[in-house]
């Protein structure tokens, strides 16, 4: 009989379920673990990038773009100039070796350095044009029209410009030499004698050669009325002329007005008066229609360096005229618009008085142009007649005060000592606050009372101007430096302030030749003294040149003069200042009315420059 023994089935069947369970649990986890092994095992097939085929594409002949840089020089160390100083002459300077030609200029235009543009007003034009006027260019028949060098001499010279003038001024005639790429625009031909190593830089090639060069001018002449009138002119060292596509005048030293002999004035009296440094040639007589306008086209230059000029003045047909210094009549210049100021300060730089009159005459346009008022300088010793004003009360120096917690007290304020201020009550009472228990607008007013100690220094840097060759060989009687003017303001008091500041310089020369001043520069620049600046702060003006020559014998040009430095606080107050000259400071708001370039008096007004003297070996021709 066998024996039943309790539960041992029930383990036996358990036991068979959790063998099942346990595989199961295991296979589970195998597959799992397959899975993982097969993605992370098995990689993507990268996909290799296959170029699309080429494009043909129309290509571009991209032109190398030209920036304009303005170049500076890092002043020189600062130094404190002292209120009276000596007036000193330009220094002798000697001109560096320069090599004057280049691989080219950019945009195959040729082989030398393009300056910034003209900017200002010059004798010859500016760079900007109205409309009625002439356009100018500058021809070297040094060089062809990439900047090559092209062997040149007199004869060979001559014969160009007698070809081109015959030609009826083809401009293929001089299509291979080279031309600025600078335009001029000018409203007159009245260029004295200057020096011809001038000439280039005007039109942007500074150290192109002074010789084997002229300047076209090309435009539209008209009047507003019916006219009949002709040129009186001179050229150095020639002057061709072409109204309507007819030479009227034509003008040649002495010495080289026989190679010219296809065109002659007509009018007995030619070559009898001065004007410059030559004597009048008389043109034809040229008839307008009114409002019609012709073509007029003017070429002068010179071939061997020295001096260059070219003028036209204006005889009208009935009109009287007044008796020049030479004893011929003392006509106008001819013009297409009014002269301006600027136009007259040019102009005055070089040209004797009594030669000519400026603003008198007719203008050269189809419209009506008012005269322009020229303000009259105050002589020299004259006193400037008083003017009344009415007195006003000083203002009172009680104010409201406030404090950060809002309490108000009316005082009059005293002075700030070891951080607190120290304030007057109506009733006379001294009352101390903390500054820093004041409103913000009262702790600004108690910096504002207490501006800063300040060492203002002025400097300047220069650099020499190198001019073309002459025909000689021999350096131009011209010498020229670049000026930069810079001042530096440093705090050296200890009490903090913080406060914006406003500095301006005015940076003064002097005529080499005469007694006028010059504005060379004014520059402003606005600021905070603080820690992180090491409480100094520098600022530069922009560049200047100034000119030193001799023409004629005399000494002419430009030279440092002097400065006047101020520093004002937000308010516009004065708080500091630092000048050369007492008269400048003293003078400060006729500062104020000038502007960059103008001369003026010893009484700050506005002038024209000292005329030349003169010329008294004047050659015959």
């Amino acid at each position: 009989m066998k024996t039943k023994v309790k539960g041992r089935r029930n383990i036996n069947k358990g036991g068979a379920s959790g063998f099942v369970i346990s595989i199961s649990i295991h296979a589970a986890a195998f597959m799992l673990a397959g899975m993982l092994v097969v993605f992370n095992v098995t990689k993507k097939e990268e996909k290799k990038f296959v170029p699309p085929k080429p494009v043909d594409r129309p290509k571009m002949k991209l032109k190398k773009p030209r920036v304009k840089m303005k170049k500076s020089a890092r002043p020189k160390s600062m130094r404190r100039i002292v209120t009276k100083v000596q007036k000193a002459n330009m220094p002798e300077v000697q001109l560096p070796e320069m090599n004057i030609m280049g691989n080219g200029f950019d945009g195959d235009i040729g082989g030398f350095d393009i300056v910034s543009d003209i900017s200002e007003m010059s004798v010859f034009g500016s760079e900007q044009s109205i409309g009625n006027d002439l356009e100018g260019v500058v021809y070297s028949l040094l060089h062809d029209r990439n900047g090559g060098t092209i062997s040149m001499g007199p004869d060979q010279f001559r014969d160009i410009l007698r070809k081109y003038i015959l030609s009826g001024w083809k401009g293929s005639v001089l299509s291979k030499y080279y031309q600025s790429p600078k335009k001029i625009y000018s409203t007159h031909v009245m260029v004295p004698p200057v020096p011809t190593a001038i000439a280039p830089g005007i039109f942007g090639v500074q150290e192109l050669e002074d010789y084997f060069l002229f300047i076209k001018y090309e435009g539209k002449l008209v009047h507003k009325e019916d006219i009949k009138f002709r040129f009186w002119g001179i050229g150095d060292a020639y002057i061709f002329v072409n109204v309507d596509g007819k030479e009227v005048l034509m003008s040649a030293l002495a010495i080289h007005h026989s190679w010219f002999d296809w065109w002659s004035s007509t009018v007995g009296g030619d070559r009898t008066y001065v004007l410059g440094n030559q004597r009048m040639v008389i043109g034809d007589w040229i008839e307008l229609k009114a409002g019609e306008p012709v073509d007029m086209k003017v070429l002068f230059g010179e071939w061997k360096g020295g001096e260059v000029a070219g003028m036209l003045l204006v005889e009208v047909e009935g009109e009287e005229y007044p008796i020049s210094r030479s004893g011929g009549p003392l006509l106008p210049a001819f013009k297409m618009e009014e002269f301006s100021w600027d136009q007259l300060t040019e102009i005055s730089k070089f040209l004797a008085e009594g030669e000519c009159s400026l603003t008198n005459g007719p203008v050269f346009n189809d419209y009506y142009t008012a005269k322009i008022s020229t303000p009259e300088p105050v002589a020299f010793g004259d006193a400037e007649p008083a003017v009344e004003e009415d007195i006003e009360p000083e203002p009172s120096t009680m104010r409201i005060w406030t404090t950060e917690k809002g309490r108000t007290i009316e005082a009059e304020y005293l002075s700030a000592v070891s951080g607190k201020v120290i304030l007057k009550t109506i009733r006379g009472k001294q009352v101390k606050i903390p500054l820093g228990a004041l409103a913000q607008d009262d702790r600004e007013f108690v910096l504002l009372s207490n501006p800063p100690k300040l060492n203002i220094n002025f400097s300047k840097s220069t650099k020499v101007r190198k001019f073309g060759d002459t025909y000689t060989g021999d350096a131009p009687p011209v010498r020229g430096s670049f000026y930069t003017f810079s001042a530096s303001v440093e705090q050296i008091s200890m009490r903090p302030y913080g406060l914006e500041l406003t500095a301006e310089f005015y940076a003064i020369g002097e005529e080499v030749g005469g007694e006028k001043h010059i504005l060379l520069d004014h520059t402003t620049s606005s600021f905070t003294l603080t820690r992180e600046n090491n409480f100094i702060h520098e600022f530069s003006g922009r560049e200047v040149e100034m000119l030193d020559y001799i023409i004629s014998d005399e000494r002419r040009g430009q030279r440092y003069g002097g400065y006047l430095v101020v520093i004002r606080d937000k308010r516009s107050e004065i708080i500091a200042y630092e000048s050369s000259s007492e008269n400048f400071f003293r003078n400060l708001d006729k500062f104020k009315n000038l502007q960059n370039g103008w001369y003026f008096d010893k009484d700050i007004n506005r002038c024209l420059p000292t005329p030349p003297e003169a010329r008294s070996d004047l050659r015959e021709n």
